[in-house]
């Protein structure tokens, strides 16, 4: 699930390489994958398994983006124009010159946690019981809680694409953000 091309650690001329998400025309984004793949332009392109039902009552199993119309691309400081230049690509996230770079531990854990089956796509959210988990290879990121029968999960958020995804989590392995005193975790909603 998702596709990941790996290089050298180094941009042009030994300059680090960043992740940064792109923004694709809707439904492109296995070609553009494709594209920057031809190019040998690192990405990662995060794909979910969803069953699927079509209308002649047959059954089977597609892969869709995680996050439609976003890929993430690893590139140097001379990467910019060669993505931007790659059919299907609107823009890089973040606008101006500077666009915002996504840590290298977010994109791991997204490739893990794909590979273990262990998240879904969740609506963006805004607010809600801020929590962090305390263990794991996401220890330290901050999300927000949600209640699903006896089970917890944290939603996590990529602000600048506006989208969120849902994971799994132990109670043990979080804790509340903020407010002196905390969360009372026993009254957390029930979430769909």
């Amino acid at each position: 699930m998702g596709n990941t091309i790996n290089y050298d650690e180094g941009g042009v001329n030994g300059t680090a390489k960043n992740w940064f998400a792109v923004f694709t025309v809707p439904r492109h984004e296995k070609q553009v994958d494709g594209y920057l793949r031809v190019r040998e332009i690192e990405s990662f392109l995060p794909l979910i398994r969803v069953p699927r039902r079509w209308k002649d009552g047959s059954k089977g199993i597609v892969e869709l983006p995680l996050f439609p119309s976003y890929s993430f691309v690893r590139i140097g400081c001379g990467g910019r124009v060669p993505v931007l230049s790659v059919p299907g690509v609107l823009s890089i996230v973040g606008g101006g010159r500077k666009s915002m770079s996504i840590s290298d531990s977010y994109i791991h854990f997204l490739q893990k946690g794909l590979q273990e089956g262990k998240i879904e796509p969740h609506p963006y959210l805004t607010s809600g019981a801020k929590v962090r988990i305390r263990s794991g290879a996401m220890a330290g990121v901050e999300g927000i809680l949600l209640r699903k029968k006896n089970d917890f999960r944290v939603v996590l958020t990529l602000e600048m694409i506006m989208k969120s995804v849902k994971i799994e989590v132990e109670l043990d392995d979080i804790e509340p953000v903020g407010r002196a005193g905390g969360i009372d975790l026993s009254r957390v909603e029930e979430a769909a």
